[in-house]
């Protein structure tokens, strides 16, 4: 009956079964092992093109090694207000980029806006070197209301960035979730797109501790991205075990098939709740979490009957419900029955 988050959800024993297989004997340390040299070429073949990728074990880790290495100290993130790395991330980004500022944009249903996106950029630097300067657009994918930018949203974000010189970053937390929703490509929701560098996030889909920076056509930044991650304390000495698990999650597209089963609970929830009379749904329900707005007491109710789910920060009537690989039909249909009684 939990509907917290998928971070709370087990990881998926094809994982745990590939992390055994990989505690087989030694291999070399530092993410120069033969699970880690892999990692280019499967990447490069699920994306349809030449891509660079680091293994790393947090989502906040790669989206900060990402963004320190492509923006200078006195840059700006350009983000949605609502966006990850604005809102949960701690103050990690400022930290990481030593002190570049995010600049939160607003946006209906978490998603950047280009008009808007375009007049913050062009307005950003009136008064000079008193000014930050917009130096990347980030983007999440999911969102956070639990939307998806749709390939031609992304390609004109991309557009407004790329004529004023800023490179596009996304962080793909629950990407997978957002291909299965779209049945895209991922090479359509990414550098065919306009985006030049990934944080694939593997971790909220079912893995145990797994993402990966997939950074496409831009070599000179591998390095940088290298060092900054073992400077900034995420470069495991045994990064064979995060490296297995991101195989195993690309061998036949399991990725994918957890998140198409997360994204249909998500689905049959929202039907549910949509036909309850009593709640409804506060976002479009376009990935596996769930914005239901009810009554607090309701809310209570449903708590003290023991499902566990999130009230949104600042809103007692609205409720976040994370649907995951291991979410059950059964869960789905108890959660829609408490809600009507």
């Amino acid at each position: 009956m939990n509907f917290k988050s998928d971070n709370e959800a087990p990881a998926h024993p094809r994982i745990m079964q590939a992390l055994v297989e990989a505690n087989e004997g030694f291999a070399t340390a530092y993410s120069d092992d033969c699970y880690s040299r892999q990692l280019d070429a499967r990447l490069s073949e699920v994306f349809e093109t030449e891509c660079r990728v680091l293994p790393i074990s947090t989502g906040t880790a790669a989206n900060c090694v990402a963004l320190a290495e492509i923006i200078p100290p006195w840059g700006a993130v350009m983000c949605h207000a609502r966006s990850h790395i604005q809102n949960d991330e701690g103050g990690a980004p400022e930290f990481y980029t030593a002190g570049a500022k995010l600049m939160p944009l607003a946006g209906e249903h978490g998603r950047l806006q280009p008009e808007v996106l375009a007049a913050a950029i062009d307005g950003a630097g009136v008064h000079g070197v008193h000014n930050v300067k917009p130096s990347v657009v980030s983007i999440t994918q999911a969102t956070e209301c639990g939307t998806v930018y749709r390939p031609e949203q992304i390609r004109a974000i991309a557009e407004v960035a790329q004529e004023r010189g800023l490179p596009l970053h996304m962080d793909g937390a629950r990407f997978a979730n957002a291909l299965a929703f779209l049945g895209a490509s991922p090479a359509e929701l990414t550098w065919k797109a306009g985006v030049d560098v990934l944080s694939l996030g593997l971790t909220k889909n079912g893995a145990l501790n797994a993402e990966a920076l997939v950074v496409f056509g831009h070599p000179e930044w591998l390095e940088g991205m290298e060092r900054r991650r073992k400077r900034g304390g995420h470069l495991l000495s045994k990064m064979r075990y995060v490296s297995a698990q991101i195989l195993a999650m690309l061998d036949d597209e399991l990725w994918l098939e957890l998140a198409r089963h997360a994204n249909a609970r998500a689905a049959e929830l929202a039907a549910a709740i949509e036909a309850s009379g009593v709640a409804s749904l506060h976002w479009p329900v376009e990935a596996n979490e769930v914005f239901m707005k009810a009554d607090p007491a309701r809310l209570a109710r449903l708590k003290a009957a023991g499902f566990e789910f999130h009230i949104w920060p600042g809103h007692d009537d609205l409720a976040r419900l994370v649907c995951s690989f291991a979410t059950e039909q059964e869960q789905v249909e108890g959660f829609a029955r408490a809600l009507v009684e």
